[in-house]
């Protein structure tokens, strides 16, 4: 098999729910693909049914459960996560060997790539020192919009992030979503942005030259 070596990036945009074992699969397999410079990376935007995936520092206190849903082990950094329909899934195999070899940066360049889409679709969203995930304003509090979870294996990024659109809120009352109690979980829909899964795929695609501009600054300023 010839050997990838260009900058070309797969676009996936998969319809439907995926069950999560597939997708655990498919990544496992694209991640050695890619080291192997077999397959060029890959960006997957998907949908999972209702789950729960537990991260390496999932504390088993903070799962209830009470609808009875899958609970799967990710093997990404991180705790307990809810996945399920209306929620914009992303995974992103990367290789950080050709992007600069620096998790922490890799991930601040990923919250900023949500930031700048949810901004596009007129939504001011933002980190939050000491917390992880994509935070907003709502009802006169920060409310939690979206999840970072990765995974680096042989500087390979796996996992990725969750952006919820319009999911069932109530589901993430099953768990202490990503160990994080004290604020509340909001979505595109209940800040007022229609057809806010599709929109904000666009948005994403829009602003993925800045996305991996930052990345390559690693490589540029090492």
């Amino acid at each position: 098999m010839p050997r990838v070596t260009g900058t070309d990036i797969e676009w996936r945009e998969t319809p439907g729910l995926t069950p999560y074992p597939d997708a655990l699969a498919e990544m496992e397999m694209r991640q050695a693909a890619i080291l192997a410079g077999e397959a060029p990376e890959l960006i997957w935007l998907l949908e999972h049914p209702p789950l729960y995936t537990a991260g390496t520092s999932a504390d088993p206190a903070e799962l209830f459960n009470p609808d009875g849903f899958p609970v799967y082990d990710a093997g990404r950094g991180g705790r307990y996560t809810y996945h399920g329909p209306g929620q914009r899934v992303g995974y992103i195999l990367l290789d950080l060997n050709r992007r600069g070899r620096d998790v922490r940066h890799f991930v601040h360049s990923l919250e900023g790539w949500l930031i700048a889409a949810l901004g596009q679709l007129g939504v001011t969203a933002r980190r939050a020192e000491g917390r992880i995930g994509i935070w907003v304003d709502h009802r006169g509090t920060e409310a939690k919009i979206g999840a970072i979870g990765v995974r680096v294996r042989r500087w390979i990024t796996m996992h990725g992030f969750s952006i919820n659109a319009d999911p069932e809120l109530s589901h993430f009352s099953g768990i202490v979503p990503c160990g994080i109690a004290e604020f509340p979980v909001t979505s595109l829909s209940e800040l007022g942005v229609n057809e806010g899964k599709t929109r904000f795929d666009v948005a994403l695609k829009d602003a993925l030259p800045a996305f991996l501009g930052s990345l390559d600054l690693t490589i540029k300023e090492g």
